[in-house]
């Protein structure tokens, strides 16, 4: 695995003020960075859309749990789930729209010792990220991160592109954990990555 500090260009506002399946698939193999020296390649997101899609948190409307997926696109939204685990999310579209895409797995690039050290029941380094509250877990995200900023970076977490491209032909298949909306295959991922959390 590589060490030192992940690179690149931080996205800009624009990149997530969009639909946010789009969003999702061009999020595949960009790099979500910590200022601790953590960081991981994206390898599988889910997009959830609002209004129009009964397994969004914003389906029913605007709450106190829910209300940074409502504010600006590229921020971040951070909830509870099921009592256990912190998940989060990109914020995309524009203000009051609701969409968001959630970040599922990463491939391990940078501050390994970190994330072993906040997930030590991970026998294996492909097991670190490997799930959105594995993911949340590896890279220290909790619930004081919810409404950071990811385009300025100041919340201490940042997307960028190191150049990677997403992938040609990303694998589509129906989103996990939900019971609603179950039909729609607005998960994707990265083919062939072992990081990513079920294939």
């Amino acid at each position: 695995m590589m060490c030192g500090i992940a690179r690149g260009k931080v996205l800009p506002r624009a990149f997530y003020r969009r639909d946010s399946r789009e969003v999702a698939v061009a999020l595949l193999n960009k790099v979500l960075v910590g200022t601790d020296g953590r960081s991981g390649r994206i390898v599988e997101t889910e997009a959830y859309c609002g209004p129009i899609d009964p397994a969004a948190h914003t389906y029913r409307g605007k709450t106190a749990r829910n209300a940074t997926m409502f504010g600006p696109a590229g921020h971040l939204y951070v909830y509870f789930s099921y009592g256990m685990h912190w998940c989060c999310n990109t914020v995309c579209g524009e203000v009051g729209e609701g969409i968001a895409v959630l970040l599922r797995a990463l491939a391990p690039l940078t501050g390994l010792e970190a994330m072993r050290r906040a997930r030590p029941k991970a026998h294996r380094d492909r097991d670190l990220c490997s799930g959105p509250a594995r993911l949340t877990q590896a890279m220290g995200i909790s619930g004081v991160h919810d409404g950071i900023d990811l385009v300025t970076g100041k919340g201490g977490f940042r997307i960028v592109d190191d150049g990677t491209p997403p992938p040609r032909e990303p694998v589509s298949t129906g989103r996990i954990g939900i019971s609603r909306a179950t039909g729609e295959a607005w998960r994707w991922y990265v083919p062939g990555d072992v990081n990513v959390s079920r294939r």
